[in-house]
């Protein structure tokens, strides 16, 4: 480099970061770059700005880097116009290439681990002499303009101090991947006019001290009182309790009203007791195995969420803890959710009055994919909480595995954040006065920016993954330094008595307070308000209510076409695709009773009922716009114009002037973090119709810890009523294993207590009054929706508008059809097989004699509707249960005990369906084709005739 230098100019090559830094300084503040610099810049403002308004200030940086090089190659630049000789000016580069290094590298050298198991590593670019600055350089005067220490110039030496103070102390900042000129220059001035000298009064320090001993006292006085039991400890954590006690004090201060919490196992309990003031007794009853009566099954207590109304100088804010189970980090997208929820029910646009904080342990945030895929979220329109506190408990061992080189394949477990550019505060734990600071520091910057921050509190664990463990078997070295550290709040408070901040036995009167305030089951500070009235949701109108409550789901038929005429309105001027077109057009047919409706249109018709009456509608998945089958075109686009120009109509958010919200959202290509953020919409919010739609029904296969840990459990173990809806298209059509089956078979599995609504509509008219159930019934249970494919555009899969008004949801639908009397075989089913068997008995002249009754509510299972549909056949003699999965799939093994106790003596109950397989489908169609074909003869029992005419009788 050099040499480079030496041959052409000292400011080109290797210094392009160094303009490039100059340029930012120069944006931000004219003044504070040097005056031959500004006039420089001042200069290239005569340059085409590149986005062509001549008003823009900003140039591109690269444009700027290549001109300056340029004119450093042909010599334009000449040393007095740099403001002094050669030797000086590059000198005073590599000051400022010093300073970029700090920002960029310091968090490498920073006295980041409390236990000190490794020395701290050397970092050549953070050495003066790295730039070939010799002792004698170090007292000579350079320009810091563009740094926040305070001075404008100072000698080498102060400046490199002020530089190891701010980046190399309990604070290791990573910010430099931001490509926000401002974010970054707000963080370097907010770390760098502190030096890492935090100005906490004596009362704050005090604040700490306390809240450092109830981390500490609480973990003590339950490992003395219940020995043994698993609590997952937050010794040698305890830092996190300061900072969240920060984050809550400073959140009032910003104005927040609430903040939705997510947490690990490690110091829940802490959490729950010290920051959201759940009251000790009923801590201590949980672990003496007293438990709520009115939960089914209930769970572990550190499984448990919890909600209160805390006190802070500003005013009270609400903190909610999101119930959540032992899989590692899947509570995230569903704190999310859930804070968009309180955010839209409060207009909050912006993020400022609902915060949502996650807090991660090492290894899970670093391992677990569904951490990326909740980042992924952060930016994207419908599912944006406009930042997120990120608060981790970096144990530094994750479970067994403290060697890096096995936990993770990065340098910090938290460097999966910089895919969206979130900065990332490490901070020695056992500092916490620095937590204490960064924690304020990321709030802010959260508030200002309305974007994702991360404090990474470096810390260990004291005992071992929870308290049967014996860490040391694995990690005896690790655990010698443990077991000789004092302790942060011993440290902390020898710290404040030699500063003499507390007077000789102050701290011991804290221990011995706590512990007098644990004996007595009470807190010691700030009391929990349990009176203030909150913006929140009622869902008490919808506990203990039956599936079976009745919920009018029919519309008079002029206000069906009302609603048909408002959706199929396009403006003017506003050109539709030739088959979206048609599809409009059709649409208003069947709105004005000229023709069947369809499944999209019938679908349509509940959404624009349901905005109307006042209840907002948010589908989300893959391609819901459209329609992974294009059946639904919810959002129009105009074929003359983009997107972002104005290019899109969604009619469904024009029904009325004073309607309720319609969202639909293509979401990002994934299923467990979308699945997880509309179950915490949808948790938060019961007067919405919330969807998640699977593209095909198997995608829902990688959002299964979701269904079975909360859809499926969650009120059981919890208390938590959810009303989520899932649309899952189903069926076999010969399309393969991976596209035919949504496994109905799992979620029939799951069903019990009247937990959830399995559903397998096969006419538009019920899907219209199903969706329209969900919420006119004073009913809130997740339903999960067996949608069709081929049946979206079948012919026969069609109903009249007036079964929309006068009809309901039949959980079973019986034959119109057939003489009850002359059946001697009732073949029930449930999906789109009934149209293939309806076919099939046609061409084989069996009207008269083969009934076919659809159960279309698999669960909770409709037994009197069911009973009888099932007496009106008192000659039959067969039985069959006919589906399209594989017989160890589908609903055979489910509902055949339904079938053993209504059949009488005489009758027999056989299956006809696709054989026992280890696959969903099988992949060649020939082979689903023949499947097909014996499917249907078992079903008819051979009986009839075939297409040819010969009898099988």
């Amino acid at each position: 480099m050099m040499s480079a230098f030496r041959q052409n100019s000292y400011l080109f090559g290797g210094n392009a970061p160094f303009v490039e830094e100059l340029y930012e300084s120069y944006l931000a503040n004219p003044a504070s770059v040097d005056e031959t610099w500004r006039a420089y810049f001042d200069n290239l403002q005569s340059l085409p700005a590149s986005d062509g308004n001549p008003e823009t200030r900003d140039v591109a940086h690269a444009p700027i880097v290549q001109s300056f090089a340029e004119r450093a190659r042909e010599g334009a630049l000449q040393p007095q116009q740099m403001g002094g000789d050669v030797e000086t000016a590059r000198k005073q580069i590599y000051v400022a290439q010093l300073i970029a290094a700090y920002r960029g590298l310091g968090s490498r050298h920073a006295d980041l681990d409390p236990l000190k198991r490794r020395e701290r590593p050397e970092i050549p670019e953070l050495s003066p002499s790295f730039y070939g600055f010799t002792e004698g350089d170090h007292a000579h005067i350079y320009s810091a303009a563009n740094t926040f220490f305070g001075f404008e110039s100072a000698p080498l030496r102060e400046i490199v101090q002020a530089l190891r103070e701010t980046y190399c102390g309990s604070i290791g900042a990573e910010f430099m991947h931001m490509s926000d000129p401002a974010a970054k220059r707000w963080i370097q001035e907010r770390l760098e006019s502190v030096r890492g000298r935090f100005s906490f009064s004596a009362e704050q320090k005090k604040r700490i001290l306390e809240r450092l001993t109830a981390a500490e006292g609480l973990e003590r006085y339950l490992h003395t009182r219940y020995v043994g039991q698993k609590r997952f400890s937050l010794e040698g954590g305890e830092s996190f309790i300061a900072a969240m006690d920060e984050l809550v004090r400073e959140g009032g201060n910003h104005g927040l009203q609430e903040m939705v919490i997510g947490s690990a196992h490690r110091g829940r309990l802490n959490l729950l007791v010290n920051v959201l003031g759940k009251m000790p007794k009923d801590l201590f009853a949980e672990f003496e195995g007293r438990h709520a009566a009115d939960l089914p099954s209930g769970d572990v207590k550190y499984h448990q969420g919890f909600s209160s109304d805390v006190s802070t100088p500003a005013g009270p804010v609400h903190l909610s803890l999101a119930f959540n189970p032992s899989h590692l980090e899947i509570v995230g997208p569903v704190v999310e959710g859930s804070t968009k929820a309180r955010q839209v029910r409060r207009g909050d646009r912006d993020g400022s009055d609902v915060l949502s904080v996650v807090v991660h342990g090492d290894a899970a945030f670093a391992g677990q994919g569904v951490v990326m895929e909740t980042l992924n979220l952060t930016e994207t329109r419908g599912y944006s909480t406009r930042g997120t506190v990120h608060l981790v408990i970096n144990n530094q061992i994750g479970f067994t595995t403290s060697d890096t080189r096995d936990s993770r394949s990065t340098l910090y477990c938290t460097d999966v954040v910089k895919s969206i550019e979130a900065p990332v505060f490490h901070v020695n734990g056992d500092d916490p006065e620095a937590v204490v600071f960064v924690t304020k520091l990321a709030l802010d910057y959260r508030m200002k920016f309305r974007k994702d921050v991360v404090v990474d509190i470096v810390c260990f664990r004291k005992l071992g993954h929870n308290e049967q463990d014996t860490p040391s078997v694995t990690q005896p070295l690790m655990y010698k330094r443990i077991g000789v550290h004092p302790g942060t709040r011993k440290l902390y408070a020898d710290r404040l008595e030699a500063q003499g901040t507390i007077e000789k036995g102050y701290a011991d009167h804290l221990v011995t307070a706590f512990r007098d305030a644990m004996d007595a089951g009470k807190h010691t500070v700030d009391p929990v308000i349990t009176n203030h009235k909150r913006f929140a949701s009622d869902w008490s109108q919808f506990l203990n209510r039956k599936w079976t409550d009745a919920g009018d789901t029919g519309l008079p038929i002029s206000e069906l076409k009302r609603l048909g005429e408002r959706i199929t309105q396009v403006p003017e001027g506003f050109k539709l695709h030739p088959l979206v077109q048609k599809v409009v057009a059709d649409r208003r047919a069947m709105a004005l009773g000229e023709q069947p409706l369809d499944w999209g249109m019938a679908e349509h018709l509940a959404f624009a009922s349901l905005v109307a009456a006042g209840y907002p509608v948010r589908l989300s998945g893959q391609d819901s716009g459209r329609g992974t089958f294009s059946h639904r075109h919810a959002v129009l686009h105009d074929q003359n114009r983009e997107k972002h120009d104005q290019g899109t109509y969604i009619p469904l958010q024009h029904v009325t002037e004073d309607q309720a919200q319609f969202i639909v959202i293509d979401s990002v290509l994934s299923e467990e973090a979308v699945l997880a953020f509309e179950y915490g919409y949808a948790s938060a919010e019961p007067n919405s119709l919330v969807i998640w739609e699977a593209q095909f029904g198997d995608f829902v296969n990688g959002a299964q810890v979701v269904i079975d840990q909360f859809i499926s459990s969650g009120e059981t173990k919890w208390g938590r009523a959810c009303g989520l809806t899932m649309m899952l298209p189903h069926g076999y059509e010969g399309q393969g294993p991976e596209h035919s089956s949504a496994r109905l078979e799992r979620f029939l599995q799951l069903c019990a207590e009247s937990n959830m609504q399995v559903l397998q509509p096969t006419t538009p008219a019920q899907i219209f009054h199903a969706l329209r159930r969900q919420l006119i019934r004073p009913f809130r249970k997740p339903l999960v929706l067996m949608t069709p494919k081929s049946l979206l555009r079948h012919k026969e899969a069609v109903s009249p508008l007036k079964e929309l008004a006068n009809g309901r949801f039949q959980t079973v639908l019986g034959d119109t059809v057939a003489d009850p009397s002359k059946v001697r075989r009732v073949v029930f089913c449930s999906g789109k097989v009934y149209y293939d068997l309806l076919a099939e008995r046609r061409a084989r002249e069996l009207e008269s004699e083969v009934a076919l009754v659809r159960i279309e509510q698999l669960y909770p299972f409709p037994h009197k509707a069911f009973e009888a549909e099932f007496s009106r056949y008192p000659n039959a003699t067969q039985i069959v249960w006919c589906q399209d999965e594989p017989q160890n799939q589908g609903a055979w093994f489910f509902i055949q005990h339904h079938f053993q106790e209504v059949l009488k003596d005489g009758q027999k109950l056989s299956y006809a369906g696709r054989p026992a397989s280890a696959s969903p489908a099988v992949g060649y169609y020939d082979k689903h084709f023949a499947q097909q074909k014996e499917l249907l003869d078992n079903a008819f029992g051979g009986a009839g005739r075939t297409k040819g005419g010969k009898d099988k009788h």
